[in-house]
């Protein structure tokens, strides 16, 4: 069931704009899903050799305007794990498998999400999409802002919170944690991704993320974008 959403939201970049994107989108995916072809069949051995089970986990997230679909992801953890625990992960979770942990550690089991980007599910870059139960705790307001864009692999939440697990794992609450600390941090770049949507921002935001896998830190010059350009979060709400 889609997520009840009022369409009068922020993000409104111009048809070309969209339409420039959604073709960077698809280039983009396609040729680096042929690119990774041989890692993606590394991954997927390496998976089914330590854990019996798919290479491939499957989750219902909500997308564009408040459809649900099928996000994809190489599976880190034990099967069966989303029915005996939580729909967050921290960093100490004992379902995670150990090839899991160096696929979350190195983001590898998000590429499989290029496949949802070729489909039209999401976009290389935007507000990551959330799981149905944790859309419901933003306001009305929040929602409209969130589920007006494409859900996106990589944004400013993505780099900034890049380890979100070990974060969570200090808390006593995990999900109250996420609930009135992270979530609103994240929807204050949600929004502002919205006011900027554009393929030079795309590019920049995917550039960052690169950069980040590979020095394992946040490059400085978007550290001092995020801290000049955001005010203060505004706290998700409990709406229902």
């Amino acid at each position: 069931m889609a997520i009840c959403v009022d369409h009068r939201a922020i993000a409104s970049p111009s048809s070309a704009t969209l339409v420039l994107k959604r073709t960077v989108d698809v280039i983009g995916s396609a040729v680096a899903l042929v690119l990774l072809a041989p890692l993606f069949l590394v991954v997927a051995i390496a998976i089914r050799r330590e854990t019996p089970g798919p290479a491939f986990f499957r989750q219902t997230r909500v997308g564009l305007r408040g459809r649900p679909f099928l996000i994809y992801k190489f599976r880190s953890m034990v099967v069966g794990a989303a029915a005996n625990g939580s729909a967050l992960t921290v960093g100490a979770d004992k379902r995670i498998t150990r090839v899991g942990a160096f696929l979350r550690k190195t983001k590898i089991d998000e590429l499989p999400q290029l496949i949802n980007v070729l489909a039209g599910d999401m976009s290389l870059v935007g507000p990551r999409p959330e799981v149905p139960e944790f859309v419901e705790f933003y306001s009305p307001e929040q929602r409209a802002i969130l589920l007006s864009m494409r859900p996106g692999i990589t944004d400013y939440a993505a780099i900034l919170f890049r380890d979100e697990s070990s974060l969570l794992d200090q808390e006593r609450d995990p999900i109250a944690a996420y609930r009135y600390k992270i979530m609103p941090i994240k929807f204050m770049h949600y929004e502002r991704y919205g006011r900027n949507i554009g393929v030079v921002n795309d590019l920049r935001i995917i550039l960052a993320t690169i950069l980040m896998l590979v020095w394992q830190r946040v490059p400085s010059w978007l550290c001092r974008e995020v801290s000049t350009a955001v005010g203060k979060p505004q706290q998700a709400g409990d709406q229902k």
